[in-house]
């Protein structure tokens, strides 16, 4: 059984800094490669980011996000985390951790696919940005 819990949404400013965090509990298999989703107003939910544990900690970013989120994890505390710096009004959504999914990359094409889907969701947390 894999649990996932978000925190750390909230609001920010233009150009402000979030960072969300995803406590997860769930065997190491299940846990390997993990991410983050968002749904924006009006819009499907997409993959924005994720992170294996190949010993390199290999990670994957949708081009919307590159250069601006960080995605990391601590594997002794079960955490996966999401640094969003230089926020932007069109970042204001609902964002999901995710695990047991497919981490390569053109991740977030595959997970446009209606029949791709993560293994486990987490209960989401909000991230409002406001100009």
């Amino acid at each position: 059984q894999v649990q996932l819990v978000e925190s750390g949404g909230g609001s920010v400013q233009v150009g402000g800094s979030l960072r969300l965090s995803c406590a997860a509990r769930g065997s190491k298999r299940d846990l390997d490669a993990m991410g983050w989703f968002r749904q924006t107003p009006g819009n499907e939910r997409e993959a924005i980011a994720c992170i294996n544990t190949r010993g390199d900690d290999d990670t994957q970013y949708t081009d919307s996000v590159k250069g601006r989120f960080t995605i990391t994890r601590d594997d002794a505390k079960n955490i996966v985390y999401l640094q969003m710096d230089d926020l932007r009004p069109e970042d204001t959504g609902d964002y999901y951790c995710a695990a047991g999914l497919l981490c390569y990359r053109s991740f977030d094409q595959y997970y446009k696919l209606p029949s791709a889907h993560p293994g486990w969701w987490g209960q989401g947390t909000h991230v409002t940005v406001s100009s």
